[in-house]
């Protein structure tokens, strides 16, 4: 058996999207599982809708992500290049070759008479394509001698290369992810092959690098299953051996129908994009799972079950023990429904699962946050105490403000629950006492209020209650005695004496 060898290649027209995301990790995910290849490849072969900075900005997504391609324009490879734009040579070649053969033709129609040929089958309720019944009255060099081809070409009159479909054969395709299906010849159009400028298309351009490159698989997103009766019919034409194929099904939006999109991110709240992406035209910036404060591997996790699942419907795995695992047969037909909470849970899983020293660099980059006057060992505690509550790294921070800045509001339902004239006397005598205790540690502290409450015929909540408003501004956060162990005691007497002069 040859060596598996996929191919993740986008075209640098924009940002990439989670499907694309998904598709680079499902190639990555399959060549690592067979020991095979893993190549990225980018497609600038559309100049007309090329973006300045998104092949860049693909390359940080993938790095980010940790899908790292064996060959590359970065990394380089023994099918150098792997920009489509460098390889105009290699597809003169072939060009030449297929103009030999029966499969391509030359058409001289102008865009203008292809608009007006559009617009009067419109009229009378028809869609137009250029096909095997179509291009038999149109200006190509099926339809005009070769005299009348030579004088246009000498007279440099523009033209395209179309693939010229066989008329009524039926075409038996194959597919990993969908199984077996037909398709009639006569429901396919005669694609353009290479453009005015002499640049391939997508379909030829791709065709040609994956036998160049000698993948073995082209795993892609199903938007490109009704080329696939094209393309098989291009490698016929070159008389190439065929990869397999598989085509992935769309990731669909929260509520289900229809493919995700940036509009679905804006509006329920999420980003589409690994990455921010400022638009070089408009200066837009688009959200991005990294900057919203995601893990990367959390997200790729996130990821990687939108549309498979792994034995034993186990939701946590690393990236090699995704590799180990996948399955190109295990992948599922059925759209994928992007689920936003269920994005939350993996990236708080995977906070959980940290230490709060892998963390602490993470929340000293957390945006507004100052620490200069806080030690290491102060936000070690502080991490330890609030990782299991929070989704994201910084909150952290924002739900664990308290341990940064005493209050200097008090929430209005938690005054009305548990505040009144008792309770400041309650925390004016506590205050005096918390300097007795021998040591401020969460044990320590713990005894002493439990001590405290006893002593004066007080329940727990007639204590704990009060002193949780006082030292945090609110009925929320981790045990009590663990706050006050962070905050030390000069700090917690200080907000006790603050709460009682100030609330009312």
């Amino acid at each position: 058996m040859n060596k598996v060898r996929v191919r993740f290649a986008p075209s640098p027209t924009g940002p990439l999207h989670l499907g694309g995301v998904r598709t680079a990790l499902y190639d990555y995910l399959f060549a690592k599982n067979q020991g095979g290849e893993f190549v990225l490849r980018i497609e600038d072969t559309d100049t007309a809708r090329y973006v300045e900075g998104a092949e860049d900005y693909i390359m940080e997504a993938l790095a980010w992500c940790g899908i790292v391609p064996d060959e590359s324009p970065k990394h380089g490879g023994p099918y150098a290049p792997y920009r489509q734009s460098e390889r105009r040579e290699i597809y003169d070649r072939y060009l030449e070759q297929i103009l030999k053969t029966d499969y391509a033709y030359l058409a001289f129609d102008t865009p203008e008479e292809l608009d007006e040929i559009r617009k009067e089958y419109e009229a009378k309720g028809d869609v137009f394509a250029y096909n095997f019944i179509t291009r038999n009255r149109l200006k190509n060099s099926i339809t005009l001698s070769e005299e009348e081809v030579k004088q246009l070409l000498e007279q440099k009159v523009p033209y395209v290369v179309r693939f010229k479909m066989p008329e009524n054969r039926v075409l038996n395709l194959e597919d990993i992810i969908r199984g077996r299906f037909s398709v009639n010849t006569d429901t396919l159009d005669d694609k353009v092959l290479v453009k005015q400028d002499g640049m391939p298309t997508y379909h030829f351009a791709n065709i040609i690098d994956d036998h160049e490159m000698k993948i073995s698989h082209v795993i892609r997103g199903e938007e490109w299953l009704p080329s696939l009766g094209l393309h098989y019919l291009l490698y016929e034409a070159m008389g190439w051996e065929r990869p397999q194929f598989a085509h992935l099904s769309l990731i669909l939006k929260p509520e289900g129908k229809g493919k995700l999109s940036k509009r679905d991110g804006d509006k329920f709240g999420f980003p589409v994009f690994p990455l921010n992406f400022k638009d070089p035209e408009t200066g837009n910036v688009s959200k991005g799972y990294r900057e919203e404060g995601y893990l990367a591997e959390a997200f790729i996790n996130m990821v990687a079950l939108l549309g498979w699942t792994p034995a034993n419907d186990r939701e946590i795995l690393s990236l090699d023990e995704m590799s180990a695992e996948f399955d190109l047969n295990k992948v599922h037909k059925a759209g994928a429904r992007f689920n936003k909470e269920k994005a939350e849970w993996f990236n708080h899983e995977y906070l959980k699962q940290k230490s709060a020293e892998e963390i602490l660099p993470l929340l000293k980059e957390v945006e507004g946050a100052d620490f200069s006057n806080f030690s290491d060992e102060k936000l070690l505690n502080v991490i330890s105490l609030m990782k299991d509550r929070a989704v994201f790294v910084k909150d952290i921070y924002r739900d664990g403000i308290f341990f940064f800045e005493a209050p200097v509001s008090y929430d209005e339902k938690a005054v009305k629950k548990a505040w009144n004239a008792d309770a400041k006397d309650v925390m004016m005598k506590f205050a005096s006492e918390l300097g007795t205790v021998d040591s401020f540690e969460h044990d320590t502290l713990k005894n002493k209020i439990q001590t405290f409450a006893e002593s004066n015929g007080l329940g727990m909540g007639k204590v704990m209650m009060p002193l949780r408003l006082a030292i945090v501004g609110e009925l929320k956060g981790p045990d009590v005695p663990e706050i006050l162990e962070v905050l030390g005691l000069e700090e917690s007497v200080a907000r006790i004496r603050n709460a009682v002069n100030n609330i009312g």
